[in-house]
This record gives structure tokens, sequence and C-alpha cells, in this order.
């Protein structure tokens, strides 16, 4: 590892004063508490279920999920309601991204709720500086098995035919939107059999709306070891169309799903076959679009340390400021504050997904961070050795 990284590990993310310098004395206790409770993992499995149970029983269980789990992980249940976490954020120079999180639901009119909510949070970022991104999911705006079966090219039905237009039309009007009013557009990636279809409506969409700079963003799961070709066949395509790229990338977030499905079927899995595998494909995605920055837009959205302090070496070597609008760094809220508040305290683009919505529509998210927490190696020891580090520093 060369002398910059270590030069700035000595400094930039153990300093637990920048890190937690929005969290009051409780809310750090109830940071501390929090992950102390999913280090565990038979009580984030107990947890997970007696919290199921309870809303499904429609125990009066949402304002002790919303004092805890749900305010530390969440925005607010609505888009106002996360203004304050927004503006305060944004004291110490980190953006926000608004990602309304409700999940799994299936029928037209609640796609069409979810394309009005996609264009509401592009006006409100429209508005705030501290805002630069809006983001959707792809099965926010139309049914997983429908994007199967377009993915799968198999013959669809007049009706699903009419449905898969309005679901690009969706995607349409949202892109369209962002493009008009000038704020970039974040797309989900989610499980890698339907991600075929939305890859292609998302391509289409850059055609469209990126002909002068990066607006729409799709996203590169980098634990798909197909990704980094299917990055390199995107370049190849825009050089000759003459459109820019953005993406996020990330490592990404359903890979005992993958596993589980092709052990199922029989098929090659389509997840690298080590962390270590993944860590590398990872680096290999940012180097490409670093190196092709002049015609890339990238958000990096990644917990890893090491990951981050590459893509600041990066820079320095390749000359390009800090500051420069086509590199953001990205973490979810309230996790890996050491990285987000470091990095914006020493000049970098830093964005915190802040997931929003009702508290029992938000469940699902939730229970998918605790989980993901307790099953990457090393994060919830990470975060409770710095709020332990915090807690010494202020005599707690």
């Amino acid at each position: 590892m060369s002398l910059f990284i270590k030069n700035t590990m000595n400094k930039i993310f153990d300093n637990t004063q920048v890190a937690f310098s929005l969290k009051s004395d409780t809310e750090l206790e109830r940071a501390y508490f929090l992950f102390k409770l999913i280090a565990s993992q038979p009580l984030v499995k107990i947890g997970t279920a007696v919290t199921n149970f309870a809303l499904k029983a429609h125990l009066p269980v949402e304002g002790l999920i919303r004092s805890t789990v749900f305010d530390h992980f969440c925005g607010g249940v609505n888009e106002v309601d996360c203004l304050k976490v927004v503006d305060n954020m944004f004291t110490k120079g980190v953006s926000s991204v608004l990602d309304y999180s409700v999940e799994g639901k299936e029928e037209e009119a609640q796609f069409d709720a979810a394309l009005e909510m996609t264009l509401k949070t592009i006006e409100f970022a429209r508005e705030r500086e501290a805002i630069p991104f809006a983001v959707f999911k792809p099965t926010g705006f139309g049914r997983l098995d429908l994007y199967e079966k377009v993915g799968e090219k198999s013959v669809l039905t007049e009706a699903e035919q009419q449905e898969w237009n309005r679901v690009i039309a969706r995607f349409d009007l949202a892109c369209k939107t962002a493009y008009e009013k000038d704020v970039l557009l974040l797309i989900d990636a989610e499980e890698s059999w339907m991600q075929d279809a939305a890859d292609a409506i998302v391509a289409d969409m850059m055609r469209k709306y990126n002909k002068e700079k990066a607006i729409v963003f799709n996203t590169l799961q980098m634990y798909r070891w197909d990704r980094l070709d299917y990055l390199k066949s995107l370049h190849e395509q825009a050089k000759s169309e003459g459109f820019y790229i953005g993406m996020k990338l990330v490592r990404g977030a359903y890979m005992e799903k993958e596993n589980d499905r092709a052990t199922e079927r029989g098929l090659k899995s389509p997840i690298c076959v080590s962390k270590e595998a993944t860590d590398i494909n990872y680096d290999a995605a940012v180097l490409y679009m670093i190196e092709n920055i002049d015609k890339m837009a990238i958000f990096a959205g990644t917990h890893n340390e090491e990951s981050s302090y590459k893509l600041m070496q990066l820079m320095a070597e390749k000359g390009i400021t800090k500051n420069n609008k086509r590199i953001f760094f990205g973490q979810l809220l309230g996790m890996s504050d050491n990285i987000s508040f470091n990095l914006a305290e020493n000049g970098y683009n830093v964005a915190k997904y802040l997931p929003f919505g009702p508290v029992r529509d938000v469940m699902p998210y939730l229970i998918r961070r605790a989980e993901e927490n307790t099953s990457v190696a090393g994060q919830t020891s990470r975060e409770l050795t710095l709020i332990k580090k915090e807690k010494e520093r202020r005599k707690l």
C-alpha cells in the first residue's frame, strides 16, 4: 500500500470527533446500544421475528421502533420530515439522497405512487443545494417478474406488453424531469435475474438524457463478476453514440439470495468467488471510471475504508480536484459516519442515503440493514470500536 494511503490512513477515518460531531451524548449512547444488539446474530433474528409479529398484529410498537432503529437509519416518515437531518448534515458539508424505501408493492396504483414520490423528490432536490441527487428502484416502477420475463426475451402477452410500456414510460418521465430540472438521478440495482431488462431501459435513458453530461446514473453491483465487462461494453456504445455514463458503484446486497437461486437451478453463481475477488472487482471499476472521467461520473457507494482511500489516492495521482462534480462518495445514514464526515471535512463530495417512509413500510429495509451489518465481517465491530473511542474522548 502506498505512502499516500498510509499517511492518510493515520489521519482521516479514525477521527471520531469529526465522525460523530452531530451526535449528542444521548444519540451516541443509542448508537452504541444499537450496534451492540446488531453484533449479536441471535438477537437480530429474534428481534426481526418479534418486530414482524408485532407489526402484523398491529401492536403499538411503532413509537419504540421510531425512537431506536428507525431514527438511527432513516431520515423520517416523509420527505419534509427528513429536512431536519438533511440541513443538519449539510452544516458539516455532507449532502443527502432521499430514498423512498417502501418495498414489495406490486400493483399499478403503487407503481404510480412511487413515480409521484420520485418526481416529488426530484423537485425537492432542485430547490436544495444539500440534495444533489434523487433516486428510485426499478421494482418501484414495475413487477420483478415482468423485468425477469423481458430480460429472458420471453414473448409477452398483449396485457404484459402494455404493462411493460407503462414501466418504460415511468422511467422516461422520471429521467426527463431530472434532466429538465438538472437534478442527478440514481437508479438502484436489484436481483441479477431482473437486472438485464432494467439495464437496457437505463442505457436508453442515458442515450436520451446524458448527451451533455451524466444526469442518469445506473448502479453496478461489483460482487457480480460480469459487471466490469458490462461497463466496458456500455462505454464503447457511449463513445460511438455520444453520451455520458453515470454509475453508482456498490458491492451489492443480495448475495445469499443470488447464491441460493443459482444453486437451486444448477447455474453458475453470478457472484464473485470471494470477498477479496469482489474487492478487486470494485476497485477495478473505480479505476476504469477514473481513467475515463472526462466522459463518466461516479458515485462510489462504499463502507469500505480501503476502497475510499484508494479512490482518494487515484484522484490525487490524476490531479483531480477533491470537489470535482463528477465524483461523489456515498454511504448509508447511520453507518460509516467516520468515512462520510471525515471525507466532507477534507473537501470531498459526499452524500448519505436517507431512507424515508412510514415506519411500518420501511421495516423490510431496516431488517435488511440489521442482517447485513451482522453478516458483513468486521462492519459492526468497527462501528462499535469507533463509538467506544468517541465515548472515551467525551468521558462518557
